[in-house]
């Protein structure tokens, strides 16, 4: 069941995330978020039963807001749906949100044991969804060999590079974007221009999916346990 003081569940949260990018998971403290709030340790409890399921709800609440970002960008163009629109969009999305981009990168150091979060299994279920989708209206090749992988690893890489090779570090972020979104339009759909009214309606079927994950993000956060919320 929600807690009634959302005000204070979210300061909170603003307080464990700005201490979690500073000093790492395994070093934040129930303690230190409490001080940080002006809170007693005890408050911080009312709200989430441990500091695992805490963090979870922050984890949560970054998902929400970065899916209801994208939501917007789709609602404003129906034709953000196509592959290479929605993940360079994503893309440069995601790199404004640190939390989720060290989670995205496995940063073990500052997420420790929260590395395998519930809200993966709804990512990766909304995922196998968009391709499907996209295979079924024909806005994606069909002659892709395992195209999930194919992607993902395309995709991945353009998160992932500067964290193996320094070498590309002072390439612009839009730049990065515009080349991934060069690498999807050429690899993975197929040519000429997509027909307006079946992309209309592959924005309709995905936006209503997005809508139910960000309800289903918005249920737990509040949650006195996340993991068992109702979504």
């Amino acid at each position: 069941m929600s807690h009634p003081n959302r005000e204070r569940a979210d300061r909170i949260l603003d307080a464990a995330g700005e201490l979690l990018l500073r000093m790492g998971y395994r070093k934040v403290a129930v303690d230190d978020i409490a001080r940080a709030v002006g809170i007693g340790k005890g408050t911080v409890y009312l709200h989430w039963r441990n500091k695992e399921l805490l963090f979870q709800a922050l984890m949560m609440r970054e998902s929400a807001d970065l899916t209801d970002e994208v939501l917007r960008a789709i609602k404003a163009d129906p034709a953000m749906i196509l592959p290479h629109r929605m993940i360079p969009g994503s893309f440069l999305i995601t790199h404004r949100r640190p939390l989720v981009m060290a989670m995205l990168r496995g940063n073990a150091e500052m997420f420790g044991s929260l590395g395998d979060l519930a809200l993966h299994k709804q990512q990766d279920v909304l995922r196998a969804q968009f391709e499907e989708t996209m295979l079924r209206h024909g806005l994606i090749r069909a002659d892709v060999p395992n195209l999930s992988y194919a992607l993902s690893a395309s995709t991945l890489g353009f998160y992932l590079g500067d964290t193996l090779s320094h070498e590309f570090e002072d390439v612009p972020l839009e730049e990065k974007a515009a080349v991934l979104a060069h690498l999807i339009r050429t690899a993975f759909e197929p040519p000429g221009e997509p027909d307006p009214g079946v992309v209309a309606e592959v924005s309709a079927v995905l936006s209503s999916a997005l809508e139910e994950l960000v309800s289903s993000y918005r249920n737990g956060i509040y949650a006195h346990d996340p993991t068992r919320a109702p979504g």
